[in-house]
């Protein structure tokens, strides 16, 4: 029996992007059927909300989604779209996993790192935000709840558990933001407490920045906040070779998005330059999440040969090939 997902091919390279993914994932016989659906630019374009109800509906009934890169315009009146999904579907645990390939432009090997991310409380909740009326003060409560902290900590170190990880890193701001950030430690610390099996350490964001940097090979899952989740992200990103090959997870109870993490970029949509890996690396999430992880290790072993080997690969991996001829590479592989 076929699984429907919902796909969101996305705005600038996202059809591009996109059309590669569904090659890959369609050439290993997957069994899924797509439900296509249109956010963000493409859809205000057709006189559409950022977000259609048709939309909405379609992920309510699927609960799998694939989303390509989502541009929200610029200006009063339009939040964020993925802050919006995230919000709508309780996709809590924003998980983002980068990993060294050989051939990328990277100043580190060897990197193996899972981020977990709580995604849907924090700064970017922006509760009860305003600016005064001269325009001089401007204001927002970063707000946290005992069930965001736990259940997100609980993800990421059963993350490590099933991963067969070894080590999950609680990373904080307790000593300055010491009630929100405070309350996170304090929660992160009493559910480390019931993964004995899992070592665990705390780390102030800063430190954990400056180690990061110093010496990657010491993280092997970190768990932490919205905010600091995203900046560390990107850092994490970075130690690879950048969001070109960073995808991420936003997972919840009843619903799950898969994504690459890096923007539409519409400077270079329809020059057919685009390097797909990053969505390709969030559908092998996707598989996973699915239970196919045989199919799993095909792709990321394309790839990854595909890189290593130079083979047609996009200008940011070095070479001189297109989103077409990289995805030929990596298909001919599986």
């Amino acid at each position: 029996m076929s699984t429907i997902i919902t796909v969101i091919p996305g705005d600038g390279i996202g059809p591009e992007i996109m059309t590669s993914t569904l090659r890959c994932i369609d050439a290993m016989d997957c069994g899924l059927e797509y439900d296509f659906r249109q956010a963000g630019l493409g859809a205000l374009e057709h006189g559409d909300q950022l977000i259609p109800p048709e939309t909405m509906d379609s992920i309510r009934r699927n609960r799998i989604v694939l989303k390509g890169p989502l541009t929200t315009p610029v200006g009063e009146g339009f939040s964020s779209i993925n802050v919006g999904l995230r919000k709508e579907f309780d996709l809590y645990a924003n998980v983002r996993p980068v990993i060294s390939m050989p051939g990328t432009r990277s100043r580190y090997e060897d990197i193996d790192i899972i981020t977990v991310r709580e995604n849907t409380q924090g700064a970017y909740l922006a509760a009860d935000s305003k600016i005064s009326s001269d325009g001089e003060t401007a204001e927002s409560k970063m707000v946290v709840t005992r069930k965001g902290c736990a259940r997100v900590t609980h993800y990421a170190f059963k993350l490590a558990r099933s991963s067969r990880r070894k080590k999950v890193t609680i990373v904080h701001k307790a000593n300055i933001l010491k009630t929100v950030s405070g309350m996170f430690l304090d929660i992160a610390r009493q559910v480390a407490l019931e993964y004995p099996d899992i070592e665990h350490e705390e780390m102030i964001v800063d430190a954990t920045c400056m180690k990061l940097v110093m010496n990657p090979w010491q993280f092997d899952v970190i768990v932490t906040t919205n905010l600091f989740g995203d900046i560390i992200s990107d850092l994490c990103a970075g130690l690879v070779g950048g969001l070109g090959l960073a995808p991420g997870a936003n997972i919840g109870d009843d619903a799950a998005m898969f994504e690459a993490v890096h923007g539409s970029a519409p400077d270079i949509a329809g020059q057919h330059i685009a390097n797909p890996c990053a969505l390709m690396l969030g559908a092998a999430q996707m598989l996973t999440h699915l239970g196919m992880e045989g199919r799993v290790r095909r792709l990321r072993s394309a790839i990854r040969e595909t890189i290593v080997a130079a083979d047609r690969v996009t200008p940011d991996l070095g070479g001189h090939g297109t989103t077409i001829s990289i995805t030929d590479a990596i298909i001919e592989r599986l």
